[in-house]
């Protein structure tokens, strides 16, 4: 079986021009903001969650196969991404807290998120039948680089249901496509879209995946980044809207559920986890609070987060170095409370930006027994926003 690895790759002396060149085009694709979508709020230089100085993000992408579903063989349409709060050579811990929104989902690791307050390794997502092996796998490369944090592991690697598209039960992730999202791992631009962990997801019945957004604070505020990183796989097609227009309902093309189309529940049974990392010195304590907002920013694009979705978010803060150190006194900052909602209004920006940067970026996907998500026309959405008044340009 030929798999095809799509990669997010820093060019070097191993990587030919070609290759630099054509992952130089596929950055180059529209985002959200270049088809007129009016969001609030100043994005950081990339408009990425590795505007937060020291964040790395990497995929492993594994596309196989076409036709008929045949499990263990394919089609496989899936992947592997990862988060690392202070890059992949850099294992100092950051405070850290998550939150549920609707809990039919998997983040492992977060009872210790929760009772310790650090994040002690990456963030990685990846599909619902995937997550002991990649679990399994951050540990091993743990071990290997000598970056864990005490004797035992505890792992946070989430995901969200990728079989309509793909051979979830034919487990396909392997230790290796793990290894190679967090050895890929860089700073920089972050591939959105089909891509990672995202490969075979969906969103409001378009093509979903991975996307990502910040926001820059002015200096009155602080001039603190927020970053955010979706693996959005949720919602109707109804439900949709962007910038508050009910896209959804003005586009019906290529829905998804319904008696003629069979792999999907009628109802709403989607999931999204939500990455949200700051430089702002935030406490565990106040990185639950900002973890909560990120559910504002989903609620502006139409999620109810129905009863079979997992909506699992976390949030970390590159603040505070050391503050870990196993011995001593750990002297902190903190950004008062009164001081913390603009952190909190540049969450749900981003949060709702990156959603609809992972759609935007999203191509169509056909894959097990034919079954097709299509993605979200860029056409149409400009005219549906036009309709409303809302384009921006």
């Amino acid at each position: 079986m030929k798999i095809r690895h799509r990669n997010f790759l820093r060019c070097g002396l191993l990587v030919t021009a070609l290759v630099c060149a054509q992952a130089a085009v596929a950055q180059n694709k529209p985002r959200a903001r270049d088809l007129g979508v009016p969001f609030e709020g100043t994005p950081g230089p990339r408009n990425a969650i590795t505007d937060v100085a020291g964040v790395e993000v990497g995929h492993s992408t594994i596309i196989s196969g076409e036709g008929k579903l045949d499990v263990g063989k394919g089609p496989v349409r899936t992947g592997v991404t990862a988060v690392l709060p202070r890059g992949k050579n850099n294992s100092d811990l950051p405070f850290a807290g998550w939150f549920s929104l609707n809990g039919n989902g998997e983040m492992t690791g977060t009872t210790w998120v929760e009772e310790s307050g650090f994040l002690e390794g990456p963030v990685m997502i990846t599909n619902t039948h995937s997550v002991g092996v990649v679990r399994d796998a951050v540990i091993a490369w743990q071990v290997q680089r000598g970056m864990n944090p005490q004797p035992w592991t505890l792992p946070v690697v989430a995901e969200t249901w990728d079989g309509y598209l793909n051979d979830a039960n034919g487990f396909h992730v392997k230790t290796k496509h793990a290894f190679e999202a967090m050895d890929t791992a860089a700073a920089g631009p972050v591939k959105e879209g089909n891509v990672g962990g995202g490969t075979g997801m969906i969103c409001n019945e378009f093509k979903g995946g991975i996307g990502t957004a910040s926001r820059k604070l002015d200096a009155r505020a602080g001039g603190h980044t927020v970053g955010v990183l979706v693996q959005c796989n949720y919602g109707l097609r109804r439900q949709l809207r962007v910038a508050g227009v009910p896209v959804g309902l003005e586009i019906a093309e290529g829905t998804l559920r319904g008696a003629n189309q069979p792999g999907l529940p009628a109802d709403e049974a989607g999931s999204i986890i939500i990455v949200v990392a700051t430089d702002a010195p935030l406490l565990p304590h106040q990185l639950k609070r900002l973890a909560r907002r990120a559910a504002l920013g989903l609620a502006r694009n139409g999620s109810i987060a129905g009863n079979s979705s997992g909506d699992i978010f976390i949030a970390f803060s590159t603040a505070n170095p050391k503050a870990a150190a196993p011995e001593g006194i750990t002297q902190l900052t903190m950004l008062p409370n009164e001081r913390i909602n603009p952190i909190f209004e540049a969450t749900v920006q981003a949060t709702e930006e990156a959603i609809i940067n992972a759609m935007v970026a999203a191509e169509t996907m056909t894959g097990v027994d034919n079954r097709k998500a299509i993605a979200l026309p860029h056409d149409r959405l400009r005219e549906t926003l036009k309709k409303y008044n809302r384009l921006a340009k």
